[in-house]
C-alpha cells in the first residue's frame, strides 16, 4: 500500500469518526467542523466554530494529538440534587453572552444549579485548559504524602536530571508551584511565537523530555522566589517531577489517587505531547459533573472516605496566597487562584473553570467557549460568582 493511499484512508476513517462524534454532540452544525477541521497544532488560533465543535472532540482525532485515558472506578461519588438556587440574574441570558457550555452549582454538596449550552450535556466531555493546573499540584501534594517527593523545599534538578545545569538548579519545588521561579517565560497567547504557542513543536534528542529540554533551554529573568510570572511551562515541569518521582504517568497516578477512589462518574483523558509526557499545564477531557466533584473534593479538604490524600494543612496552604496579584484582594497559591475573602479557583482559557469558597460550602464549575483566550468576559463570570454568593447569602439571612 503507498504511503499516499494510506495517508488518505487515515484521513477519510477520521473524517468519519469526527462526523459520527460530531453528530451526537454538536447535531447538524458537524458539517462546519468536517469543512473546516481544527488543528491541535494551533488551538489557541481556532476560529469560533471551531473551538465550539473541538473543544468537546479534541481526544478524538488521533492524528492531531494523543491523549492518555484516566480511569474511574467502580462506585460514583453522589451529587443529589439541592434545593434550585433562586438568581436575580438571568442565567440562561448570562450562558449566552459567555458562550457557556455547562454550568454547576453544588452548595453543601448538593445540585443547586445544573445547566447545559451549544448543544452540549452532562455525558459530554470538555477540555479543562489551564484548570489541569490546579489537579497537577495537587498530586505533588500526593506524592508528598506517598513518600516519592520529600518536600516542597527540595531543588526541582534532583529530581528532573534533565535540568541538570539548567537555570531550574537552584528551584525549589515550592517555587515550581508558585511560578515564582525567575526562569525567562513568555504566555502571550496572541502571539504565535511565544513560549506557550511553540513549546509543543520542541524536538528532543532521544531518552529526553520534550518539556524538559525546552525548559533546560530557557534563561534566568529575576532571582528565583522574588517575581511572579504566569508560566504553563512551570505546570508542564511539575508534570514531569511527578512521572519522575512516582515512576507512574501523572494520568494514571491522578486515576489511582483521585479519579478512581473519590467516584468520578466517568473516564476522563489527558492529552500528551510527542514524548509521551501529559501536557500537564493544560488539558484534562472529563465531564463536567466530575470536575465539579474534583471541586467537592478540595472544598472537603483532599479526602476520601476520611482519610487525607495530601499531607495535614496542604489544601489550606495551596489555596492561600503565595505571591500578591495585581490588587491587593487577589493572589496565587500553589497553582490556584487565591482571594482575599478566603475563596480559590481553577482556570483556564476560553471560560473553563472550578470556583470554590470554603465559607458557603459552595463549588461552581463551568465550560465556555469564549471568543478570546482571556478577556472581557472573564470579569463577567467573576461578577457571576459574586451573585451567586449573595443568592446563597440571602437565603441564610
Amino acid at each position: 500500500m503507498s504511503k499516499l493511499l494510506k495517508w488518505a484512508i487515515i484521513v477519510l476513517v477520521e473524517l468519519a469518526l469526527i462526523a459520527g462524534a460530531a453528530w451526537t454532540y454538536i447535531g447538524k452544525d458537524w458539517r462546519t467542523l468536517i469543512l473546516n477541521p481544527p488543528s491541535g497544532q494551533d488551538v489557541l488560533f481556532w476560529e469560533q466554530e471551531q473551538r465550539d465543535a473541538g473543544f468537546r472532540l479534541i481526544d478524538r482525532i488521533p492524528s492531531i494529538i494523543q491523549s492518555r485515558e484516566i480511569a474511574n472506578g467502580e462506585t460514583v461519588f453522589p451529587l443529589p440534587d439541592g434545593t434550585p438556587l433562586e438568581m436575580a440574574q438571568d442565567v440562561d441570558a448570562y450562558m449566552e453572552r459567555q458562550n457557556t457550555t455547562a454550568l454547576i452549582i453544588l452548595q453543601d454538596g448538593k445540585v443547586r444549579m445544573e445547566r447545559y449550552g451549544l448543544r452540549f450535556n452532562d455525558k459530554g466531555r470538555w477540555t479543562s485548559f489551564s484548570v489541569a493546573k490546579s489537579l497537577t499540584s495537587t498530586l505533588v501534594g500526593a506524592a508528598i504524602k506517598d513518600g516519592y517527593i520529600e518536600s516542597v523545599d527540595e531543588i526541582v534538578s534532583d529530581y528532573i536530571p534533565a535540568l541538570k545545569g539548567s537555570a531550574y538548579d537552584d528551584v525549589t519545588v515550592a517555587q515550581l508551584l508558585t511560578m515564582t521561579s525567575g526562569v525567562a517565560w513568555n504566555e502571550d497567547y496572541s502571539d504565535p511565537n511565544s513560549d506557550v504557542a511553540t513549546f509543543n513543536q520542541y524536538v528532543p534528542t532521544e531518552g529526553e523530555s520534550a518539556i524538559s529540554g525546552y525548559m533546560s533551554k530557557l534563561g534566568r529573568a529575576h532571582p528565583a522566589g522574588e517575581v511572579w510570572n504566569y508560566s504553563t511551562g512551570e505546570t508542564n515541569l511539575i508534570g514531569v517531577l511527578v512521572s519522575e518521582a512516582t515512576g507512574k504517568t501523572v494520568a494514571d497516578y491522578l486515576s489511582e489517587k483521585i479519579w478512581a477512589p473519590y467516584g468520578m462518574e466517568a473516564k476522563a483523558t489527558w492529552l500528551i505531547g510527542a514524548d509521551g509526557h501529559e501536557i500537564s499545564g493544560c488539558c484534562i477531557q472529563a465531564r463536567t459533573r466530575d470536575m465539579a466533584r474534583f471541586g467537592q473534593f478540595i472544598l472537603d479538604g483532599g479526602q476520601i472516605d476520611g482519610q487525607s490524600i495530601v499531607p495535614n494543612g496542604w489544601v489550606e496552604t495551596a489555596t492561600q496566597n503565595q505571591i500578591k496579584q495585581g490588587d491587593e484582594t487577589e493572589g496565587y497559591g500553589y497553582q490556584w487562584w487565591t482571594s482575599s475573602d478566603g475563596a480559590f479557583a481553577a482556570q483556564g482559557i476560553f471560560g473553563q473553570g472550578i470556583f470554590i469558597d470554603p465559607a458557603r460550602k459552595l463549588v461552581i464549575a463551568s465550560n465556555s467557549s469564549w471568543n478570546t483566550a482571556v478577556g472581557p468576559q472573564g470579569a463577567e463570570r467573576e461578577a457571576f460568582y459574586k451573585a451567586v454568593q449573595a443568592a446563597i447569602d440571602a437565603e441564610a439571612s
